[in-house]
C-alpha cells in the first residue's frame, strides 16, 4: 500500500519534530549593548552642636578583704548617684556599665632573684556608671562632684546629638547638588548630553558619639571642670550614575 507524497512528508515531520533553542535572558541581555553612562561621586559636610554628652565614670576600692572593699566601693557609689540625681538627672540616663572584683596580689622574690609564691594582699572592687548629661552647662559641676564624692577612675566624655536627622538631610541634599554639578561638568568637556538618573547610592559618616577629652581623676579637682563640647560633623557621599543621551 502506498501513501501520497504529502501524507508521507507529514509522517516524517511528526516522527522527529526539530526544536530550535531560543536565547536565555541572560544571553540576550549580554548581546544588547550597553548604555553609555558616567558616574560621578558628590560628598558634602554639616556641623550641628551637640545637645548630649555621655560620661563614663568610676570608683575604685582596695582593701584587705572583698567585703571591705565592696563596702567601701558601694558607699562611694551610693553618694554619687544621689548627687546626680539632686542635680536633675534621670534614673533613665544612669547605667551601671561595668563591675568587677579582682584579687590584687605581690611578687616577692629569692635572694637569688627566682620568684616565690605570689602573696595575696587584698581585693579591688570596681563599678562604672554610665550616665547620659542632657544639660550640657551642668557637666563640669557633676564632673567636680563626682570626684569630690569619690570618683576615681574613667573620665571619658563623648559628645552627640540626640537627633541628627536635620545635619544629615542637609549634607545630603548638597552632596546630590555637588554631583549633578560634577556630572554636567563632565559631560560638557565630554560634548555629550546628560541623560536620566540610572542609580543613586549613598554613605552616612556619622561622628558620634565620639571620644573627646578624658580627665584624670583626683582628688584636687578644680571648683568646676572646664568642659568644650564643639561640634559634630556628619558627612554624606552619593554615587550617581547618569545616562548618556544619545
Amino acid at each position: 500500500m502506498r501513501f501520497a507524497p504529502s501524507l508521507a512528508l507529514a509522517a516524517v515531520l511528526l516522527a522527529g519534530t526539530v526544536t530550535l533553542p531560543l536565547p536565555s535572558p541572560a544571553h540576550a541581555e549580554a548581546t544588547m549593548p550597553r548604555e553609555a553612562t558616567i558616574i560621578v561621586m558628590g560628598e558634602a559636610d554639616a556641623t550641628a552642636a551637640p545637645d548630649l554628652a555621655i560620661v563614663t565614670l568610676g570608683v575604685s576600692k582596695t582593701a584587705k578583704s572583698a567585703r571591705e572593699a565592696l563596702d567601701a566601693n558601694n558607699t562611694a557609689m551610693a553618694a554619687v548617684l544621689k548627687a546626680l540625681k539632686d542635680d536633675g538627672i534621670a534614673e533613665k540616663d544612669l547605667q551601671t556599665s561595668g563591675f568587677s572584683i579582682q584579687p590584687q596580689y605581690a611578687y616577692p622574690e629569692n635572694p637569688d632573684g627566682t620568684p616565690k609564691t605570689p602573696e595575696l594582699t587584698g581585693y579591688t572592687v570596681n563599678n562604672a556608671l554610665t550616665i547620659r548629661v542632657r544639660e550640657l552647662a551642668k557637666l563640669g559641676d557633676i564632673l567636680d562632684k563626682s570626684v569630690t564624692l569619690g570618683v576615681n577612675q574613667g573620665g571619658d566624655i563623648q559628645f552627640t546629638n540626640t537627633d541628627p536627622a536635620s545635619a544629615i538631610d542637609t549634607a545630603r541634599k548638597t552632596a546630590v547638588k555637588n554631583a549633578i554639578a560634577k556630572a554636567r561638568t563632565i559631560a560638557e568637556s565630554a560634548s555629550v548630553n546628560l541623560g536620566r538618573i540610572v542609580e543613586i547610592t549613598e554613605n552616612t559618616s556619622r561622628p558620634g558619639p565620639g571620644p573627646v577629652m578624658r580627665m584624670s581623676m583626683a582628688k584636687e579637682a578644680a571648683d568646676s571642670v572646664p568642659v568644650a563640647a564643639g561640634e559634630n560633623t556628619y558627612t554624606v557621599n552619593v554615587n550617581v550614575t547618569f545616562a548618556i543621551k544619545q
